[in-house]
Formats: structure tokens, C-alpha cells, sequence
């Protein structure tokens, strides 16, 4: 099977749109999941790895972006994260306010799993992500 070159326009303009279709609902289910969790508009920046205020409220007012790679990615690991949380703890609000709970979890050491979340490293949103699938005998 030959893969599309990385380099061909073609390839690269549909993942251009691919990923500004896949942006607007990624967002939708965000701000929604921040709601749920009570997030700090510092704290939805934070885990979606945004430095500039004036961009989070344009996409909070629904403008439509299209997102990068990275931002993707965050958001990808915070669904699985809260989908994981909505399995384990089917009670909603023992799901919702799990992340803001201390845990002595090796992976936590005692803190909650925002605080470990809000390090700003995508590789955290992982660690909690596969920490939660660990505990629904997913890995």
C-alpha cells in the first residue's frame, strides 16, 4: 500500500479541512465538559493550551476556527478522560467531581487529577487519560 506524501498540497489541504470540520464540534463538546466540571475560563486556557485571551473568547462566542493539531489532541484526551469518568462513576456528579479530588494514586501523589491536568502538557492529559482506561481494564 503507498501511503500520500506528507508534502503533496492535496494531502495537506484536506487535512486543513478536515480539521476545521472536526473543530467546531471538538469545541461544542468542550466548553460543554468545562461547564460540567466548573472549569475557571484560566483553567479551560490552560488545558487547551491557549496563551491568548482574546482567541479562547472567540472561540467560546462560537467563531469558527480551525484548529491546530495540538489543540485537537487536548480535547481528544479530555472527552476520554470525561467518558472514562462517566463509566466508572456512573453517578454524574461523582463523575464530574472526581477531577477536582485529591488522589493517592501514584500518578497524583495526592493531588487531584485537574491539578495534574492544568501543568499545561499534553502528555498529562495522556498520563490521566491512560490512568482512567488502567482502571477500566482498557490497557
Amino acid at each position: 500500500m503507498k501511503y500520500p506524501d506528507p508534502r503533496n498540497e492535496a494531502t495537506e489541504a484536506f487535512r486543513i479541512t478536515r480539521r476545521k470540520e472536526w473543530s467546531i464540534p471538538a469545541l461544542k463538546s468542550f466548553f460543554r465538559i468545562a461547564e460540567l466540571w466548573a472549569l475557571t475560563n484560566d483553567e479551560q486556557m490552560t488545558l487547551l493550551g491557549v496563551t491568548s485571551p482574546s482567541t479562547f473568547y472567540k472561540w467560546k462566542k462560537g467563531e469558527r476556527p480551525s484548529l491546530q493539531k495540538d489543540t485537537l489532541e487536548r480535547i481528544s484526551y479530555i472527552l476520554g478522560i470525561y467518558k472514562a469518568l462517566q463509566i466508572l462513576l456512573p453517578n454524574p456528579r461523582a463523575a464530574d467531581s472526581w477531577i477536582r479530588k485529591p488522589n493517592s494514586a501514584p500518578l497524583f501523589n495526592g493531588r487531584s487529577a485537574l491539578e495534574r491536568m492544568l501543568s499545561g502538557n499534553v502528555s498529562d492529559l495522556f498520563l490521566v487519560r491512560k490512568y482512567l482506561d488502567g482502571q477500566r481494564g482498557v490497557w
